[in-house]
């Protein structure tokens, strides 16, 4: 870069950060910003255009660490950054920028001198003796909320001082004053106090509302309603114009007095009925009945003896059809033909009735859930059929019926069963609601109880950032607030047994739930959370990304696979992933080395030899940053650790809770392989994408199976053989040896024997590295790094070539 010289430690912070992925998401953007045919997509898209500009800007400037936990320079870890995918923070501070409502409306309050200094001003107003008793108000009263964990500090700080703790509230201060003029440190006040319990909902009542209103107009509907209500009489008063004037069967024989004058007058209606209804095509369609009618209109208007004899014929045509379909106009036929078609289009449109659930929604607090929705449901009512136009007693959609159901206040499992949960990732997101209380439980002050589980709940939305070199995320216990209350929370008996308690049923709810799918991380974290208030000894470990792979594992993941072998040690589970239990029990414990030389290999490394045995059991080499090798690496430490189903049912005692639920769980694994597998996917990443979760589904299949008695097992197995057989010729074909497998594992034969080979049978894996057996209509995986190269190069080239002069104006100016 011209005028900028980078030293080689800031070389070595940015290594393997590849500008080419900012490219590729930035030409996207620039792409749905501009061509995109719905208004939202292109604002979102223009959105996305100005984050991933940054981002790229400090990739090539140099001005981002990222793969550390605080790659943004004099930022703090305990900021909260604006991270777009893939974990990459553009720069900006979520609670800084423009001012919100709620902090406009406290700065009037204020002389002009004091609000032109803006957040510095309402920070510091927070300190004085009128701001610490409103905060210390606001903190009995429950009438607060955050959207982020910064939003608290000055909260802590309030209860620290009103609690005797002046010298700890000090310290807090001076640690984060420094951010005063860009932060906010202060909470969004409410009128009336949050309540959270063993009830979530999936979204609050202000976000339901923004949903609403983005239902938009149903053009093909809007359209049709103009064709029956607008063009329809106009058409029927045309055609009756022309009948006037047929004598002896034939048109434009006779015109009454006036009739000029009244076609005169017709047309320029018809101008003036256009300029405001412009949907419906068909008064304009050349060919069509409607605009050669008109046409001939204006030519009889003006001078009728100059029509042809073949136009007469013509004009007589359109008459005679129109009279046979729905009779002379006036007449009960055409009468009765055009009543049907308006009671076809005159129900409201979703967009309409949506209209009249809205101001029923604002009536309640925006940032909570509902308890009883069904008030919301009711019929259009009197006032408001009155006030929106629309008829009473019309009935709410249930498209927009479901929209209402997602801000109900009830229990996770209620939700997963209405269908408003559908992953572990939305669980994830609405469990802080029920954690947030429990991870409090141990603090005895009610209102410095309700402060904590507000800030964890901010704290649990922000954003992973993308982190190397086996980084930790920013846990809350570092920010600076909570650490200065950390004293307070006591542990006792009930709170653990809670914690274990909501751990357990977690748990059990998002295996029984969603069997086929791995933990999400974020769900995760809640669960580690959880885990430590429990204070239970749980080695869960995370799904790595196989592109920012480096190669180890942190001492957890070994500790969890050593769990796992003394859980499965004999099992089917062990046979047919071919696992030595013993040998796993013998790798010596690691020792944490320092981050800051992860480049250099130690004498501590021989004594880690996990990651080793994980690339030796895909048959590959460590020390490579190709995403394949890396995927089938991480893949054997799944298999070796059962990405967290071990350590969960030892810990937990699982296996007897799900006693009854095990067989069926394999049977739903079975079922969504087969009819994933046979799911027709556009684009190989998309069908890459597939072969890998379908294999995570197959292996916990195949651990809910080792659970089950041999009787069990084979009766599962005579079911999965009738189903397979109900498949398509197509699918049999190709992932039958996935199957003999599986029936060579139960009946307690390797895979890895000659005999099985020559059987056909397979072990299923999602990862390889030279062409998978599957024969799938997929692309090599063991040409994938070049394959995700050259197909993202080909993509990013297509989208650049149209967006080429966008970007190079987008950064003019950064320099070279």
């Amino acid at each position: 870069m011209a005028g900028r010289k980078q030293d080689p430690e800031q070389e070595t912070k940015t290594a393997g950060v590849n500008p080419g992925y900012a490219v590729f998401q930035l030409s996207k953007a620039l792409t749905a910003s501009e061509e995109h045919e719905d208004p939202d997509v292109r604002k979102r898209g223009r959105e996305r255009v100005s984050k991933w500009k940054a981002v790229l800007e400090n990739i090539l400037e140099g001005a981002a660490d990222y793969g550390s936990r605080t790659p943004i320079a004099a930022t703090p870890a305990w900021a909260t950054l604006e991270v777009v995918t893939g974990g990459f923070a553009t720069g900006e501070l979520l609670a800084g920028g423009l001012l919100r409502d709620h902090e406009e409306e406290l700065l009037k309050r204020f002389p002009e001198s004091r609000k032109r200094q803006g957040r510095l001003s309402l920070n510091s107003y927070f300190l004085t003796d009128e701001g610490l008793a409103e905060l210390c108000d606001r903190l009995k009263s429950g009438s607060y909320d955050m959207d982020l964990p910064e939003e608290g500090a000055l909260m802590v700080a309030a209860w620290l001082a009103d609690n005797g703790h002046s010298e700890k509230a000090r310290e807090l201060v001076d640690e984060i004053s420094p951010f005063f003029s860009k932060l906010r440190f202060y909470p969004i006040p409410l009128d009336r106090p949050r309540s959270f319990g063993a009830r979530v909902h999936v979204q609050d009542v202000g976000e339901t509302v923004e949903n609403l209103r983005k239902i938009g107009e149903n053009m093909r509907i809007l359209t049709q309603k103009e064709a029956v209500e607008v063009w329809a009489p106009f058409y029927d008063r045309l055609v009756a114009l022309f009948l006037e004037t047929v004598a002896d069967g034939w048109p434009c024989r006779t015109y009454p007095d006036g009739w000029r004058e009244r076609a005169s007058a017709l047309l320029d209606e018809y101008a003036d009925l256009r300029k405001a209804h412009r949907l419906c095509a068909k008064p304009e369609r050349a060919d069509g009945n409607f605009a050669l009618l008109r046409e001939f209109l204006a030519r009889c208007r003006k001078d009728a003896s100059k029509l042809t004899g073949r136009e007469v014929g013509r004009i007589r045509l359109i008459l005679d059809g129109y009279v046979n379909k729905r009779g002379v106009p006036g007449s009960r036929q055409c009468t009765e033909a055009r009543r049907r078609q308006r009671m076809d289009v005159r129900h409201p449109t979703h967009h309409e009735i949506a209209k009249v659930v809205i101001p029923r929604l604002e009536k309640l607090p925006g940032r909570d859930g509902i308890d009883d929705i069904e008030p919301l449901r009711q019929p259009v009512g009197k006032e408001e059929s009155e006030c929106f136009g629309l008829p009473e007693g019309t009935p709410i959609p249930e498209s927009i019926g479901r929209k209402l159901e997602r801000c109900l206040n009830e229990t996770a499992q209620v939700l997963i069963e209405r269908g408003l949960i559908t992953s572990g990732d939305t669980l994830a997101r609405v469990l802080p609601q029920t954690t947030s209380q429990i991870r409090a439980a141990g603090i005895r002050d009610p209102r410095l109880r309700g402060l904590y589980a507000a800030i964890y709940r901010a704290f649990r939305r922000r954003r992973s950032l993308l982190l190397l070199n086996l980084e930790k995320q920013v846990q809350i216990e570092e920010l600076p607030w909570i650490a200065a209350i950390e004293g307070f929370r006591g542990e006792n008996l009930s709170s653990r047994e809670l914690a274990r308690q909501t751990l357990e049923e977690t748990a059990l709810l998002v295996l029984s739930s969603f069997p086929h799918a791995v933990v999400p991380n974020k769900l995760l974290q809640e669960m580690l959370a959880l885990a430590r208030d429990a204070s239970l000894d749980m080695p869960l470990v995370e799904e790595l990304a196989a592109d920012i792979f480096m190669g180890e594992f942190s001492p957890k993941f070994s500790e969890s696979a050593k769990r796992a072998a003394d859980f499965l040690d004999g099992s089917l589970y062990a046979v047919y992933y071919g696992i030595d239990c013993e040998e796993i029990r013998r790798i010596p414990e690691k020792k944490e080395k320092s981050k800051r030389f992860w480049f250099l290999r130690s004498k501590m490394e021989e004594n880690n030899r996990f990651a080793p045995l994980c690339a030796s059991r895909a048959g590959v080499s460590l020390g490579t940053w190709d995403p394949a090798i890396n995927g089938m690496i991480i893949e054997q430490q799944q298999i070796l650790t059962t990405q967290n189903l071990a350590a969960l049912f030892s810990a937990l005692d699982l296996a007897d809770a799900l006693r009854g639920q095990l067989s069926e769980m394999a049977r739903h694994c079975f079922q969504w392989v087969c009819r994933r597998q046979q799911t027709k996917i556009d684009g190989w990443h998309g069908r890459l994408k597939m072969l890998k979760n379908t294999a995570y589904a197959w292996r916990q299949m195949i651990f809910f199976l080792s659970l089950l008695d041999r009787d069990e097992i084979a009766e599962f197995t005579d079911w999965a053989e009738k189903h397979f057989e109900e498949q398509s010729e197509e699918f049999r074909r190709r992932f039958r040896p996935a199957l003999k497998g599986l029936m060579l594992a139960a009946q307690g034969r390797s895979l890895d024997s000659k005999s099985a080979a020559s059987k056909g049978a397979r072990r299923f894996l999602g990862w390889s590295k030279t062409g998978h057996w599957h024969r799938t209509p997929l692309p090599a995986l063991g040409d994938q790094p070049g394959m995700m190269r050259n197909a993202a190069e080909k993509h990013t080239g297509n989208l650049a070539s149209a967006a080429s002069a966008r970007l190079a104006k987008l950064l003019a100016g950064r320099g070279s």
